[in-house]
């Protein structure tokens, strides 16, 4: 444009109409850029400035100085009236009808097997045990050998275990959570009491009564004048915790390779005698395989499956209610979460 007076003047009335005709922020974005911006014709003849004289530039600067100053006055009036309207029209637009129902989403929580095997684990934390943990992939040697299964026991056919290949890595998935207590033997000295929860594999298939992945949950105690009569105690204030105060347990004579003596425990729930779980005092030689003196500590060793002591406890009849990952099944134990 060229620099004068009037082109000045068309210019700011240019701007002042388009600044009047923007209905919405993005054309007031627009009608700024274009007006006020750097190509915009005011911005064009300040530019124009350095080629004239120095009172033309005093006079000529002081009248588009007063265009944009009149431009940006009206630039910012426009634009809170159209924030304005806006603000107003989201109201409408986005408004909430508080009166509609909430949709209700379940809180998360936790698997009725966790919920009991935290159940379990406060009560021994209580009686003074500590929780023992370790890995579910485990050495053959502790899983077996120092638990007095040589290696032609029948535990350690492929029946029975899953081998991890190659097979002279001498890796098992474990059978039992039994390697946990003997990790704990191997690190620990007397006196020991732990409780040993974790999930466990055997090479079954998955029925109403079985299944290849299982929990269970084991307690050892070492410490010196260790009896039967401390373990039979310590089964009994187990189960009335667990099933109630009227429950009876009672133990019959079994084998286990690392008890002995050893004992299959059965308590009295509903009329009938149910069988629970495995136990007895520790066998000498795993104590020696562990580094433990056996004339001087004794000890004795339960372990019990979680998917049976829950079954039994709530009346549940089929082992898939329990794997299978319903949320029906769950939800009907509420979230565990305390």
């Amino acid at each position: 444009m060229s620099l004068s007076e009037e082109a000045i003047e068309s210019a700011k009335d240019d701007a002042l109409a388009a600044i009047s005709s923007a209905n919405s922020l993005d054309a007031i974005k627009e009608v700024k850029a274009a007006h006020v911006g750097d190509k915009s014709p005011i911005a064009r003849a300040n530019q124009q400035l350095g080629t004239l004289t120095p009172e033309e530039r005093a006079n000529f600067g002081k009248i588009i100085g007063q265009a944009k100053n009149v431009v940006m006055v009206a630039l910012e009036s426009r634009t809170r009236i159209l924030e304005v309207e806006r603000d107003a029209r989201v109201l409408i637009e986005e408004r909430v009808d508080v009166s509609i129902p909430a949709r209700r989403r379940p809180k998360g929580g936790l698997h009725p097997l966790t919920i009991l095997t935290n159940e379990i684990c406060d009560l021994f934390l209580g009686m003074g045990y500590r929780v023992a943990e370790g890995p579910e992939l485990e050495a053959e040697w502790l899983n077996f050998d120092a638990l007095n299964m040589p290696p032609d026991h029948p535990a350690r056919s492929m029946q029975d275990t899953f081998f991890v290949e190659p097979l002279d890595s001498h890796l098992v998935l474990r059978t039992h959570t039994s390697p946990v207590q003997v990790r704990t033997m191997l690190e620990e000295k007397p006196p020991i009491y732990v409780i040993c929860p974790g999930r466990t594999y055997r090479a079954d298939e998955l029925d109403a009564t079985h299944t290849p992945v299982f929990s269970q949950v084991e307690g050892l105690v070492i410490d010196k004048g260790i009896t039967m009569a401390d373990l039979k105690g310590t089964l009994d204030h187990f189960a009335r915790s667990i099933f109630g105060p009227e429950v009876k347990t009672r133990l019959r004579s079994s084998f286990f390779p690392f008890t002995e003596p050893s004992a299959e425990v059965d308590f009295y729930f509903n009329g009938r005698w149910i069988e629970w779980g495995g136990c007895g005092m520790v066998n000498p030689k795993v104590l020696v395989a562990c580094g433990i003196d056996p004339d001087i500590y004794s000890g004795f060793a339960f372990g019990m499956g979680l998917e049976r002591t829950l079954m039994v406890r709530h009346g549940i009849t089929d082992m898939h209610d329990i794997v299978e990952g319903d949320m029906r099944f769950s939800q009907s134990f509420g979230t565990g979460v305390k």
